[in-house]
C-alpha cells in the first residue's frame, strides 16, 4: 500500500492563520498524549510566529513551551518552520546565532526543521541547513512556490537540486498563499522527483479553495507527505482538513498511518478551544471564506488580512481595490519577490504607502530600501531600474551574502543581559526579539512560587 506522511499543524500554522497565533500552552497540554497515540508523521508545533506571540502576547517562554511538547511526544517527531538567515524574526542574524539558535532548537526537542528564505536565495539557508545537520536533526530545504513571468518549473527543479546538493533530508513545496493548482502541483512534483531523490512533501492553504485538490494530485505525483489541520481549525487560510484529507486518501488506496478514531477525539478537545476564540472575537469568520482573488493578486490570506486592518486604522478601506491593483506592480517593480514573511508585509506596505500618498515611491519604506540594496538576497528578477536609482544614488546594490558582513552578535547579547539572561536559550530569545524578551524576562522576576505544607494539629 502506498504511504501518504500526514503532518498536523493546529499547534502552529494552523493557529497562526486563523486566530493570530494566540493560543496558550495550556488550552492544548491536555491533549498532547492523545495527539501523540494519533500516528502522525509529525507535528508542527513551533517556528513561524509562534516565538515572538509567546513573548508579546502570551507570557511564555518559547523554548519552555518547546520542552513541555516534547514531554509528551514519545512517538512523533516535532516540526518547525524557520525563516534561514532571518531565523524567527524578520531581518538577518549574525552566523553565530543562527547556528546557535539551530542548535539550541535540536537540543530543546525539535526534530525537523523547515527552513526557508523569502527569495528562494539558497545562500540565506545554507548555515541554517547546516548546523541542523551537525546537531542531529532533520533540515528539510524549502521552494518557496509563486507565479510570476519569470517562475517556472525550470527555476523550481533548479532550487531543488539546490538543496539536495546541500545536504537536506527533504525537500517542501512551500505554497503559502494556496495559489499552486492542482495541476501545477502535480507538474512541479514529477519533475522534481525526476531529477532529485529527496522525499518531497507538499504545504498549501485552503485559501483559494484549491488546497484539497491540490493535495490529491500531490499524492498521484508521489509526495511524501502533506501539511494538514485538525478540522474544527481548517480551511480558509489555515491548512485542509486532516480528517476530510485522510478519509479520501484511505478510499485511494494508500496508508496514512493515522487513527481516525483519535483524530475525532483531537477535533472534538480543539472545539471549546475554537468557540473559546470565537467569543473573544480573535477567530473572525472572514478568515475561512475563500478568496479567490489570491489567484489574481497573488495576496496570502493574512496579507490581505493585514491591509484590510491597515487601511482600516488609516479611515480608508475605501482604498482596498486600489491597493490590490497596486500590490502587483509593487511586486514586479521589485523583481517578483514570493509574498511570505518578511516580503508579503514590505510589498503590502508599499503598496498601501503609493496608494495613500497618490504617487508610487514618494515615501519608500526602510525595508524596501535594505531589499533594493541586497540586504535580504538576491531578487529573484530585475529590480525597476527607475525604482533603484532612486534608492541607491549611484551606488551598486551588494550581490555577496548580507550575513557574512554581520558581526557576531551572541556574546555582546549576553555580557548585556547579564544575570537577567538565566541560559543561553535567553539571549537567543533576547536577541531574536529584544523588546519583548526584556519585558517577559522583568515579568518573570516579579513572578515567584511559595511551597508550604500544612499540618495537622492536635
Amino acid at each position: 500500500m502506498k504511504q501518504m506522511h500526514i503532518t498536523e499543524t493546529v499547534l502552529r500554522d494552523a493557529q497562526q492563520s486563523l486566530i493570530a497565533t494566540r493560543m496558550p500552552f495550556d488550552d492544548f497540554e491536555a491533549v498532547l498524549d492523545e495527539m501523540d497515540q494519533a500516528g502522525y508523521h509529525s507535528i508542527e508545533c513551533w517556528g513561524g510566529a509562534t516565538f515572538d506571540s509567546c513573548l508579546r502576547y502570551l507570557n511564555e517562554d518559547p523554548w519552555e513551551r518547546l520542552r513541555k511538547i516534547k514531554s509528551h511526544m514519545k512517538n512523533t517527531k516535532l516540526q518547525m518552520l524557520l525563516r534561514g538567515q532571518n531565523l524567527l524574526g524578520y531581518h538577518h542574524y549574525s552566523d553565530d546565532t543562527v547556528r546557535r539558535f539551530v542548535r539550541k532548537s535540536v537540543e530543546n526537542g525539535m526534530d525537523i526543521i523547515r527552513i526557508f528564505d523569502a527569495l528562494n536565495d539558497m545562500r540565506n539557508i545554507q548555515t541554517a541547513v547546516d548546523e541542523c545537520l551537525k546537531a542531529g536533526g532533520h533540515a528539510q530545504g524549502c521552494i518557496c512556490y509563486t507565479l510570476s513571468p519569470i517562475h517556472n518549473l525550470e527555476m523550481f527543479v533548479s532550487l531543488g537540486k539546490q538543496i539536495e546538493q546541500m545536504g537536506c533530508n527533504s525537500l517542501c513545496i512551500k505554497d503559502m498563499a494556496g495559489i499552486m493548482s492542482p495541476q501545477e502541483c502535480y507538474d512541479l512534483v514529477t519533475a522534481l522527483r525526476q531529477s532529485i531523490k529527496l522525499p518531497i512533501y507538499v504545504h498549501t492553504h485552503a485559501t483559494t479553495g484549491l488546497g484539497y485538490m491540490t493535495y490529491l494530485k500531490a499524492a498521484e505525483a508521489g509526495a511524501a507527505g502533506i501539511d494538514c489541520a485538525t478540522s474544527c481549525f481548517s480551511g480558509g487560510t489555515s491548512q485542509p482538513a486532516t480528517e476530510s484529507i485522510v478519509y479520501a486518501l484511505t478510499q485511494m488506496g494508500y496508508d496514512c498511518g493515522v487513527n481516525a478514531h483519535e483524530l475525532n477525539r483531537i477535533n472534538n478537545f480543539f472545539l471549546p478551544v475554537k468557540e473559546k476564540f470565537s467569543e473573544n472575537g480573535m477567530f473572525d469568520p472572514y478568515v475561512l471564506s475563500t478568496k479567490t482573488d489570491a489567484l489574481v493578486y497573488q495576496i496570502p490570506g493574512g496579507m490581505l488580512s493585514n491591509l484590510v486592518a491597515q487601511l482600516k486604522a488609516q479611515n480608508a478601506i475605501d482604498k482596498l481595490d486600489a491597493v490590490l491593483d497596486e500590490t502587483p506592480r509593487v511586486r514586479a517593480d521589485l523583481g517578483y519577490p514570493p509574498l511570505v514573511t518578511p516580503l508579503s508585509q514590505m510589498v503590502g506596505v508599499q503598496a498601501t504607502v503609493n496608494v495613500l500618498l497618490g504617487e508610487r515611491y514618494k515615501s519608500i519604506g526602510k525595508e524596501i530600501k535594505s531589499y533594493i540594496k541586497g540586504e535580504y538576497g538576491k531578487a529573484p528578477g530585475k529590480i525597476n531600474p527607475e525604482l533603484a536609482k532612486k534608492v541607491l544614488g549611484d551606488e551598486q546594490p551588494m550581490t555577496g551574502r548580507y550575513a557574512e558582513t554581520l558581526k557576531p552578535e551572541f556574546e555582546v547579547a549576553k555580557s548585556y543581559l547579564g544575570d537577567r539572561a538565566r541560559c543561553d536559550e535567553d539571549v537567543l530569545s533576547f536577541i531574536a526579539f529584544p523588546q519583548q524578551a526584556e519585558q517577559y524576562f522583568d515579568r518573570r522576576k516579579k513572578t515567584f512560587t511559595a511551597s508550604y505544607t500544612i499540618k495537622e494539629v492536635g
